[in-house]
C-alpha cells in the first residue's frame, strides 16, 4: 500500500476480519457495516465468505441463527463486549449449530478493563494479558455446547468509514455531540452543592457521566490505533470543553505510552467542538453538489453518511411509488469501482457547477467506450440531458455492469437536481445572506421580526414556505452567527412573538415528525396542547441562547461574523478556518484557545519551564501531519476548505479531517435535541 492513511488503516483492519470469514455466517452491527461499506465494500466480504449472500446478517437480538450446515460464525462489533451485546451473542449462539466462533470488537482490551472497573494500577500489571477476552472465549464454548469447540475473541480497530483520502468518519460515534450550558445543570443535579460546576469551562472528565466517559474512551482507543498505523507520536490539542476532555484522554491513554516511544513520525491532533460554530453546519453557503445530495435524498437504512439512490430508471419497471421498494437502492460509496471512486472524489472537491459538468463528462466517456449511440450537446447541463445519457445503458446488461457505480452517482445527481428541496436551497441561501446583513445593522429583535412572517401553519404553507424543522434550522443560523447579544425588553418581546407563532405551528401539524416528537415529548399532534407546545418552545429557546453563548468562553475565536463596510458586505468566517489560520500563523503565537494537553510529567515540566526558560511549548504547526477532528460532525464544504487551506498556509503539511459524521442542515436540530447526549446507549 502507499503512504499509510485512513484508507489503508481501514482496509488493513478489514483484511484481518476477511481472513477469518471463509465459509462463516457473518454478523455485523450497523457501525461496522458502514465502515466496511466505505472501506472496501460488502462484495469483498462476500468474496471472503465464499457463500451465498444470506450468510451475511445484521447483529441484533432477532437475528437468525446458524443451521446445521453452518458450523462457523464471525461476529463483527463496534462496541464493548458487555451487557446486552453479550446477551445477544449468547442468544444467537444458543439457537445455532456453531462449532467455531470468532468475535471481533473494535474496542481494545484496556478499555474493557476500564468498563469492568479494573483500577489503572491493576490494569497495568495485566499488560500482555487479556482476561476479559479469555473469559468470553470460555463462555462462547459453553454456549456452543462443547468446551472443545473453538472460540476466538480479538480486537481489530474498525473505527473509520473513509469517505475520501482526506476525510474519514466514525460511525460508532455519530451521536457524540459537545455539551451545552444546559447540560451543566443536569450534571450538577448529581453533585453535592459544594462541588457544583459554574460553567462548561469547569467540566472535566470526573464531572461526566460514566457512560459518556466510556464512550470517549472507546473513541480514544480507536484513535490511538490510527496513530499507531500512521507511525506517529501525537501531540494533542483542543478547542472547546468536550474536545479538551477527549484530547486529554488520548494524551494520557495508557496503552499509547509504549507505542509513542518507538514512533518515528510526529503529528498534531486538534479536536474542535462543533457547537462553537453551528452556522457552518446549518447554513446553505456550501456550493457543493454532494452536500445537496446528502440533504435531499433519503438516508440509506442503518447508515448515517450515505443515501438511497432510486434505480428504477435503469429497469423496465414503471417509476411508481410502490416499485421503489422492489429494487435494492443505489448509493454514493463506490469503494470497488476505480472510475466511480474518481468521480466521487471530484464531486467532493469541486463546486456545484463543475461537479455537474464532471458527471456529464464521465457519462459521455463511459457511453463512448461502450459504443453507445450518444448525442453530444454542449452548454448548460440539465437533468434531462444527464438522464438521456444514463438511459443509454438501460438495455445493455454488459455496459450496465461495467459502469454500475458511475450510473448510481449519475442518478443521484439527476434526482437531486430535480428535487423540489434543491430549488429551496437557494431560498435558504438568500435569506441567510439577508440575515447576515441585518445582524450587523439591527438588533436581534429586528432580525427575529424578519423571520416572523415566514412562520406559517400547515394550512397556509405552500411548497416554497418553510416547514417547522426548516424554521428551526434558520433559528439556529440566526443565534449561532449572532453570538453573544444583549438581552433587553425588545428582544424578550421579539422572542415571545416567535415562540407563540412556532408553538401554534407545532400544534397545527397533521403529523409530528420524529424531531418534533422529540422536542415536544408528544408522539401525536392530537395529544399536543398549546400549553405543552409553548413549554417545549421555551426550552428550545433556552438551547438557542446556549448556542448563541457557545463562544463566550473563547478569548480569540469569539465571533464567526465579519461586519460589512463600504466595500464589503457582512460575511461569515468559519471557526474551522480561523483555527487552521491560527495554527499556521507565521508569528507562531501561543494561542489561548487552542489548548495543548500534556501527556505526562515530561510535558508538564516543559510547559512549566517555558514560563521562565527558553523551552518551546508544543505547537500544533510543529509536525508534518495535522489531524483535525471535529466533534459533532463536519460538512463536505468544511472538509474541502481545510484540505485546500492547510497546504496553502504551510506547503508540505499533510492534513486528515476526521469527524463523527457528515452533516446536513437538519442533522443539527436532531443532535441538539437528542435526549441521550449525557447518557449514550453503549449496549449495556
Amino acid at each position: 500500500m502507499n503512504t499509510p492513511g485512513v484508507l489503508s488503516f481501514t482496509q488493513q483492519a478489514w483484511e484481518q476480519v476477511l481472513a477469518k470469514a471463509k465459509r462463516a455466517v457473518v454478523y455485523l452491527d450497523a457501525a461496522c457495516a458502514e465502515s466496511l461499506h466505505w472501506g472496501c465494500g460488502s462484495s469483498r466480504l462476500l468474496e471472503a465468505v465464499g457463500s451465498p449472500a444470506c450468510y451475511l446478517r445484521e447483529f441484533e437480538p432477532a437475528a437468525v441463527g446458524g443451521g446445521a450446515e453452518q458450523p462457523k460464525a464471525v461476529f463483527v462489533l463496534s462496541s464493548l463486549l458487555k451487557g446486552r451485546i453479550v446477551e445477544t451473542l449468547r442468544d444467537i449462539i444458543c439457537r445455532s449449530h456453531f462449532q467455531y466462533c470468532v468475535v471481533v470488537t473494535a474496542v481494545n482490551h484496556a478499555v474493557h478493563l476500564t468498563a469492568n472497573h479494573v483500577p489503572a494500577a491493576a490494569a497495568a500489571e495485566l499488560e500482555g494479558q487479556q482476561p476479559v477476552f479469555e473469559q468470553l472465549e470460555e463462555k462462547l464454548c459453553e454456549w456452543m455446547g462443547n468446551m472443545n469447540y473453538t472460540a476466538e475473541v480479538l480486537h481489530i480497530p474498525l473505527l473509520l468509514a473513509p469517505v475520501a483520502p482526506h476525510l474519514a468518519l466514525t460511525p460508532a460515534f455519530a451521536s457524540l455531540f459537545p455539551l451545552l450550558p444546559q447540560d451543566v445543570h443536569i450534571l450538577n443535579s448529581a453533585r453535592p452543592d459544594r462541588r457544583r460546576l459554574g460553567s462548561l469551562a469547569e467540566v472535566d472528565a470526573t464531572a461526566l457521566t460514566p457512560e459518556l466517559l466510556l464512550q470517549i474512551r472507546c473513541l480514544v482507543s480507536g484513535l490511538s490505533s490510527l496513530c499507531e498505523h500512521l507511525g506517529v507520536r501525537e501531540e494533542c490539542f483542543a478547542v472547546g470543553s468536550l474536545s479538551r476532555i477527549i484530547a486529554a484522554d488520548l494524551a494520557n491513554f495508557a496503552p499509547a505510552k509504549n507505542r509513542r516511544k518507538t514512533a518515528t513520525g510526529r503529528a498534531s491532533v486538534v479536536f474542535v467542538d462543533r457547537t462553537l460554530d453551528l452556522t457552518g453546519a446549518v447554513g446553505h453557503h456550501g456550493d457543493n453538489l454532494v452536500e445537496k445530495i446528502l440533504a435531499v435524498l433519503p438516508q440509506l437504512p442503518g447508515h448515517t453518511n450515505d443515501v438511497m439512490v432510486n434505480m428504477v430508471e435503469l429497469t423496465a419497471l414503471q417509476a411508481e411509488e410502490e416499485n421503489q421498494n422492489v429494487l435494492v437502492p443505489g448509493c454514493l460509496s463506490q469503494s470497488n469501482d476505480p472510475a466511480a471512486k474518481a468521480l466521487w472524489e471530484a464531486l467532493l472537491n469541486t463546486k456545484h457547477k463543475e461537479a455537474v459538468m464532471e458527471v456529464r463528462r464521465h457519462l459521455v466517456e463511459a457511453a463512448s467506450r461502450e459504443n453507445l449511440p450518444i448525442k453530444m450537446s454542449m452548454g448548460r447541463v440539465t437533468p434531462g440531458q444527464l438522464m438521456s445519457y444514463i438511459q443509454l445503458f438501460k438495455n445493455n446488461l454488459k455496459s450496465l455492469g461495467n459502469h454500475c457505480g458511475l450510473l448510481q452517482l449519475g442518478l443521484a445527481t439527476v434526482q437531486t437536481l430535480k428535487h423540489p428541496q434543491t430549488a429551496k436551497w437557494d431560498n435558504f441561501l438568500a435569506f441567510e445572506r439577508l440575515l447576515l446583513q441585518s445582524t450587523g445593522e439591527s438588533t436581534m429583535s429586528v432580525v427575529l421580526n424578519q423571520l416572523l412572517p415566514m412562520i406559517k401553519p400547515l394550512n397556509q404553507r405552500t411548497n416554497d414556505d418553510y416547514s417547522p424543522e426548516e424554521l428551526l434550522v434558520l433559528l439556529l443560523y440566526i443565534y449561532s452567527v449572532s453570538g453573544e447579544f444583549s438581552v433587553d425588553k425588545d428582544l424578550g418581546e421579539g422572542e415571545e412573538k416567535v415562540k407563540k407563532a412556532l408553538a401554534q405551528v407545532f400544534c397545527e401539524e397533521s403529523e409530528l415528525s420524529p424531531l418534533l416528537q422529540k422536542i415536544t415529548g408528544c408522539d401525536s399532534s392530537i395529544n399536543l396542547t398549546f400549553h405543552k407546545s409553548k413549554s417545549a418552545v421555551d426550552e428550545l429557546f433556552t438551547s438557542l441562547r446556549d448556542i448563541a453563548g457557545a463562544r463566550n468562553l473563547m478569548k480569540q475565536f469569539k465571533s464567526v461574523y465579519v461586519p460589512g463596510n463600504h466595500t464589503h458586505q457582512a460575511s461569515y468566517k468559519p471557526l474551522l478556518k480561523q483555527v487552521v489560520e491560527e495554527i499556521f500563523n507565521p508569528e507562531r503565537p501561543d494561542s489561548v484557545d487552542i489548548e495543548h494537553m500534556s501527556s505526562g510529567l515530561t510535558d508538564l515540566l516543559k510547559t512549566g519551564f517555558s514560563m521562565f526558560m527558553k523551552v518551546s511549548r508544543p505547537h500544533p504547526s510543529d509536525h508534518p501531519l495535522l489531524i483535525l477532528f471535529v466533534v459533532g460532525g463536519v460538512t463536505v464544504s468544511e472538509a474541502k476548505m481545510i484540505k485546500d487551506l492547510v497546504p496553502s498556509l504551510k506547503p508540505g503539511t499533510q492534513v486528515i479531517v476526521l469527524s463523527t459524521r457528515l452533516l446536513k442542515p437538519l442533522n443539527i436540530p436532531e443532535l441538539l435535541f437528542a435526549t441521550d447526549r449525557l447518557h449514550p446507549d453503549l449496549g449495556f
